[in-house]
């Protein structure tokens, strides 16, 4: 008697997961969303707002004229720079007011003859600080070049040997430091959640709106077989766009290499869905409509994507925000994806991250069960 219902229970979840599917299936707007999320969203995080610069415009105004001043001229080029435009000092102001340059760099006369001296001349550095990205970055990238070529230029002169002393760095896991890297992979991990969250909370105010929860109520299923139905199918949707994005865009079309197994990172993500969509359906209880839904998902989901430890190390948090993310199954999923993407790192060194997503997911769970008890309780 026990098996028997066992496996009509199983069969009610299979069913019910399929419903869900079929619905799915016919909302247009959540399968363009689905698609755009794990295509076009990830394609333009990676490669939009670059953190280093690549082909930033600039101008030099060479009043000198001599070989230190050639020498730093003759220092910017590709991919960082293009290569720069030689003006006058009169052309320095058009040229950026049209948005023709981002940096201008003003050579003084005798700059040469002031840095033989021993004296120390000042440059001027024009930015055009409405292009944030590269207005930020550039500032460090001009001085370490002229300090360089400054620094060679004196050696040259003076016949000084080279110092004794040689820093190399070698950066591991993403050498050339290409955001498109780091990007990618977080847009994935980050789209997990937020697209789980949505699925699952959607389908259930949906069904409440439609009012077919109440076509629910007098089959003879349970609410955990209607919870697990809509775990799953919306668990396995998500699961397999991630596993696209991860072959077809991530590693095909923006040509970022990953480290570890995807079959691994697809096992912890697995995992993490089991907490999100029970987090989604909570949230979708205690909303009374989509918008409702909504507004409560901007205010849920910006913590966990922010402060989680994909857009800042979590070390550079206060303690206390540290410690109460550490409640928050998005925390051990971006720890177990960066380790496994970045790192190549195995199940021996991410399993404590997995069994904190199991347990805080098993938590969700049993809290949304209770309170989908509740509220088909109230509606009977």
């Amino acid at each position: 008697m026990a098996r028997h219902l066992s496996l009509r229970s199983a069969a009610n979840i299979l069913r019910l997961g399929v419903k869900e599917l079929w619905s799915l299936a016919r909302d247009p707007t959540m399968l363009v969303l689905i698609v755009y999320t794990f295509s076009v969203s990830i394609y333009v995080a990676a490669t939009a707002m670059p953190d280093s610069l690549h082909n930033a415009a600039i101008a030099i105004v060479d009043e000198d004229g001599s070989p230190l001043s050639a020498q730093i001229a003759a220092s910017f080029y590709p991919p960082y720079f293009k290569l720069p435009d030689m003006i006058s000092s009169d052309q320095m102001d058009v040229g950026m007011d049209s948005g023709n340059y981002t940096f201008v760099l003003d050579i003084p006369p005798d700059f040469q003859r002031d840095v033989l001296a021993g004296r120390s001349p000042a440059m001027q550095l024009n930015v055009d600080a409405t292009r944030m990205s590269q207005a930020f970055t550039g500032n460090a990238y001009i001085l370490e070049i002229i300090n360089a070529e400054v620094t060679e230029f004196l050696q040259r002169y003076r016949g000084l040997a080279a110092s004794p002393v040689e820093l190399v760095l070698h950066a591991r896991f993403n050498p050339n430091l290409e955001r498109a890297w780091f990007g990618a992979l977080m847009e994935i991990i980050n789209n997990v959640t937020m697209l789980s969250i949505i699925l699952t909370g959607a389908a259930l105010i949906r069904e409440r709106e439609h009012g077919t929860i109440e076509h629910l109520l007098v089959m003879p299923v349970t609410p955990l077989e209607i919870m697990l139905a809509k775990v799953w199918s919306m668990g396995l949707v998500v699961l397999l766009a991630a596993a696209a994005a991860l072959v077809f865009i991530v590693q095909g079309a923006l040509r970022v290499p990953i480290q570890g197994s995807i079959l691994l990172f697809l096992l912890v993500a697995a995992l993490h869905l089991f907490a999100t969509t029970s987090m989604g359906m909570f949230m979708a209880m205690l909303a009374r409509s989509m918008p409702q839904f909504g507004m409560l998902l901007v205010l849920v989901l910006l913590p966990l994507q922010l402060l989680s430890g994909g857009s800042t190390p979590r070390e550079s948090m206060p303690v206390l925000v540290q410690d109460l993310m550490l409640a928050a199954p998005t925390t051990h999923f971006v720890s177990a994806g960066q380790a496994i993407l970045y790192r190549g790192a195995g199940l021996s060194v991410i399993w404590p991250q997995m069994l904190a997503i199991v347990g805080i997911g098993a938590v969700l769970f049993f809290a949304s069960l209770t309170r989908f008890r509740k509220t088909l309780g109230q509606m009977a």
